[in-house]
């Protein structure tokens, strides 16, 4: 998570192309130089931004209705404070500027993920909804015979990946998707508000704002998507087919029809994204190369501060510092017995500066250990970009923050797990190659139409082109068509699915992952090469590298400061994202695939 909201930046050309209208220039002249005012929005801005920061930790970590006030009043006046800074930059179009300046001032127009209209009682109202949605999805619980019965989304989830019982998994699922149905209200009323907050600032809507982030025209920014979707469509497919073919042999013909996309509630995961659970069920090869990673962890009494040690000595490895004191004294680490909390694992970076932290209900699990280390790339991110002026203070596009992390769950391979003792020695075969390659596809390559879909349904609300009335239809229409999943039981529009998804009622713009998964792979290999590692990408690691740790630090210091473009130039060599690197990596598992799916008939109606 990215506190202070920033989301992504576009060129002042490209703004203007995706719909962004030119004010005209006021009359009177300015009473201080850009610069200065630039500099002045800085530090007001980090202040807000410190405020609003620490509202949201704390409403997100003590969730009742005196945080939830606070959150959405502090929310208001970064709102406020974002809106004014925009109207007072209105002044300075048409000048000729600074580059830092001009570049700034561009970021400023994109600043938040929900503009709030001018008129304050709207503000008022849409910062009281996003803080609302926020305390219900955290709060929601699942409770089918009274509050004895009740689960949160924790012991549902648990559920999902453990359980092969088909009924089961059914109730787990559906209860969840339940307890999202009382945000479906405030969810119009948002985009309502949100819209309107973006058309003042010259967009035609909130998702031609999101698009407009990517330093280029938002129309060219949805075809670079769907090019990188379609280099990685055909992997997917054959991972879909291969899949559903396993879990047919496990629940029957009946329940995991041929043809037909996969119910989703067997695929491992509440929301079907990645399916790494599931792994058992779909092992190529039974009990080769099987690394039980958490098994390791329990064994060796890993609690959630040591794991958290773990994924902060990788990254000291690559000659990043070692975190402040204050992150382990203000961190949440583990779910406290005596109060909601949101568990949704996410990073904080307080004051623009040191304080920065994160909150997850860490478990000792493998896949609780992969998200911490996800989670402290935001964080050494962060670090690395403190001295920025705080306009500069995000990732180069939104995806480089989420693919910081995933980089080093890359690394993350069997002889590095060995190296610090949670694996056993590392056997090369085929068959271990095919196994490891099957359960990394499960989580990557399982993820890339889910995390396209999310924003491509948002973008659709945002522009009206889907109803409220239609909201849920519309997302299952994108589920299918894009990952073949299917919804366990009937749906209708009494029910708002999209809601038991976190980062709908967050309003955390989702195609960050998307390209995160993308980015990953292309740092990875670029970080291999600078180590100068010889052998296929996916068994490398750049753990304790000095010149990979380097190149990477570069990168990550620039923050926003400069295009994308230029900032993934820097490392790779190329100005394109581009998902030829994730294909180099899967080449073992595709040819595999290939061959096993032989005589299948793969695809969904």
């Amino acid at each position: 998570m990215k506190s202070n909201w920033l989301i992504g930046a576009a060129v002042c050309a490209a703004l203007l192309s995706a719909g962004c209208t030119k004010t005209p220039v006021d009359a009177a002249k300015p009473k201080e130089t850009a610069d200065e005012f630039v500099t002045r929005v800085n530090d007001e801005m980090k202040a807000a931004g410190k405020e609003l920061a620490t509202a949201g930790f704390a409403y997100a970590t003590f969730i009742n209705v005196d945080t939830e006030f606070l959150n959405a009043k502090a929310n208001e006046r970064y709102l406020e404070a974002f809106g004014k800074a925009v109207e007072e930059s209105k002044a300075y179009e048409g000048q000729q500027l600074s580059p830092s300046s001009a570049r700034a001032i561009e970021l400023l127009k994109l600043g938040v993920a929900a503009p709030a209209p001018k008129d304050p009682a709207k503000r008022a109202e849409l910062s009281g909804i996003t803080s609302k949605m926020e305390g219900m999805y955290g709060a929601a619980k699942y409770c089918p015979s009274g509050p004895e019965s009740c689960k949160d989304q924790g012991e549902l989830t648990d559920i999902l990946a453990t359980s092969r019982n088909y009924d089961a998994l059914t109730d787990a699922w559906t209860g969840w998707h339940s307890t999202a149905r009382p945000i479906r209200k405030e969810y119009v009323r948002f985009v309502e508000l949100a819209n309107e907050g973006a058309r003042e600032l010259g967009f035609a809507d909130l998702g031609a704002m999101w698009r407009s982030g990517y330093d280029m025209p938002a129309d060219d920014f949805t075809r670079e998507a769907t090019r990188l979707w379609q280099q990685v469509s055909p992997l997917y497919n054959q991972l879909h087919c291969y899949v559903r073919g396993k879990l047919r042999e496990t629940y029957g013909e009946e329940r995991v029809p041929e043809n037909k996309p996969i119910p989703a509630q067997l695929l491992g995961n509440m929301w079907a994204q990645q399916w790494g659970e599931i792994y058992p069920l779909v092992e190529p090869y039974k009990g080769v190369s099987d690394l039980d990673v958490t098994s390791a962890l329990v064994k060796q009494k890993y609690d959630p501060v040591k794991i958290t040690q773990s994924a902060e000595a990788f990254y000291v490895s690559l000659g990043f510092p070692k975190l402040p004191q204050t992150f382990w004294e203000r961190s949440l680490l583990k779910q406290p017995a005596d109060r909601d909390v949101q568990c949704h694992a996410s990073a904080w970076q307080m004051d623009g500066y040191e304080d920065v932290r994160i909150k997850q209900c860490i478990e000792p699990t493998q896949e609780h250990l992969m998200t911490v280390y996800h989670e402290l790339g935001h964080v050494f991110y962060y670090l690395s970009y403190k001295d920025q002026p705080y306009l500069f203070q995000s990732g180069a596009n939104d995806g480089f923050h989420e693919a910081i992390g995933d980089t080093v769950n890359l690394s993350m391979t069997p002889a590095y797990l060995h190296t610090i003792g949670l694996a056993g020695p590392v056997k090369r075969s085929r068959e271990a190659t095919i196994n490891q390659q099957m359960k990394m596809a499960l989580d990557k390559i399982a993820f890339l139409p889910f995390g396209k879909l999310i924003d491509e349904w948002r973008w659709k609300v945002f522009s009206g082109e889907v109803k409220p009335e239609n909201y849920n239809a519309a997302w299952w229409q994108l589920r299918e068509q894009y990952q073949g999943v299917a919804a366990p039981v009937p749906r209708s529009e009494e029910d708002f699915d999209p809601g038991a998804k976190y980062h709908i009622p967050a309003n955390t713009p989702y195609t960050r992952y998307f390209l995160s998964f993308i980015l990953q792979f292309q740092f990875h290999k670029a970080l291999c090469d600078a180590a100068g590692f010889k052998g296929p990408l996916s068994e490398c690691s750049v753990y304790g590298n000095e010149e990979a740790g380097r190149r990477f630090r570069e990168m990550l210091a620039l923050g926003q400061s400069q295009p994308w473009q230029d900032t993934l130039e820097k490392l790779t060599g190329t100005r394109d994202m581009d998902a030829s690197a994730i294909m180099d990596y899967f080449a073992p598992l595709s040819a595999w695939l290939t061959v096993e799916n032989e005589g299948q008939q793969c695809g969904w109606e």
